[in-house]
């Protein structure tokens, strides 16, 4: 399970929000079996889902990151509950491209530069709240940034990380948030600006054993940290047979009956995790019935 931490300056003015992703991030590579730069490109953008999503209120409420843009990943997708649990799915789970010039893993190359951010909060309004912005790197973490910086006029720090093993399976992975409160002073922007141009990478801090809370006061440091709050997200799909058969449901009694009359078993896969349903066709003819099109 993760590790999710949060502090808050003594004044009240700066919180930091940390996440140790290393389980999460591995359930993502088993479940999609992607390679390298794909795990790191979707861990990314599910450990920023995990730490904005544990910032909703409502017991119920749901966070969905979303990237279309113009590199071979296709879209990627990742959904948060309100405890930071996620789900997560792309398009093409295998993109083989060289390393940055850097020599790390190009995740921008991946994702690409030319697309959008769309980040869908449902609150149990009659209408979700969604933004869109245009992506700014491609490198995910930038592109959160800019969404607080333009959409909801907060300023923002965000890094994200994931380090890959040469088998493929996960080294480190995390992320944290910084924000800050509208009667945040120069002296506290000040320190934050240092303390975090000053630390190392996050993924490279979480390898070598630090925790979030460590993180969390690095990134605080000199503004007295307080503890907010902790949990242990984890990868959570919520996947049944109820919902598939509202999702064939959907489709329309036509197609159902057309489907139904091939007289084979239909399969429906998740795309969050994979798990298998199968209809047999007088099942299919059943939920016809309940469509409600003619």
């Amino acid at each position: 399970m993760g590790n999710l931490y949060r502090a808050i300056s003594a004044d009240g003015s700066a919180f930091a929000a940390v996440i140790d992703a290393k389980d999460m991030v591995s359930q993502i590579e088993k479940i999609h079996e992607t390679s390298a730069v794909v795990t790191a490109a979707l861990g990314r953008l599910s450990i920023a889902a995990s730490l904005m999503g544990y910032m909703l209120k409502g017991e119920d409420d749901s966070l969905t990151l979303r990237i279309d843009a113009d590199g071979q990943t296709g879209q990627l997708v990742a959904v948060s509950d309100s405890r930071g649990n996620v789900k997560s799915s792309v398009n093409n789970p295998v993109v083989e491209i060289p390393l940055n010039s850097k020599g790390k893993l190009d995740v921008s190359g991946a994702v690409g530069k030319n697309g959008t951010l769309s980040v869908v909060k449902d609150m149990g309004m009659r209408e979700p709240y969604v933004g869109v912005i245009p992506l700014v790197s491609g490198e995910i973490a930038e592109d959160v940034a800019n969404y607080y910086a333009t959409s909801e006029q907060i300023p923002t720090v965000c890094a994200l990380g994931v380090l890959v093993n040469e088998d493929l399976s996960v080294k480190s992975a995390g992320g944290f948030l910084v924000q800050l409160l509208p009667f945040a002073d120069e002296k506290c922007i000040d320190i934050i600006e240092k303390n975090v141009q000053n630390m190392r990478p996050v993924s490279a801090l979480l390898a070598e054993g630090t925790t979030p809370e460590q993180i969390a006061d690095m990134l605080l440091d000199g503004l007295a940290p307080n503890e907010l709050d902790r949990a242990n997200p984890v990868y959570k799909c919520d996947c049944s047979r109820q919902r598939t058969e509202k999702v064939l449901i959907s489709i329309g009694r036509k197609e159902l009956l057309s489907i139904a009359d091939e007289g084979k078993d239909t399969e429906v896969s998740c795309h969050f995790c994979g798990k298998k349903y199968i209809f047999k066709p007088d099942e299919i003819r059943r939920l016809a019935g309940e469509c409600s099109d003619e």
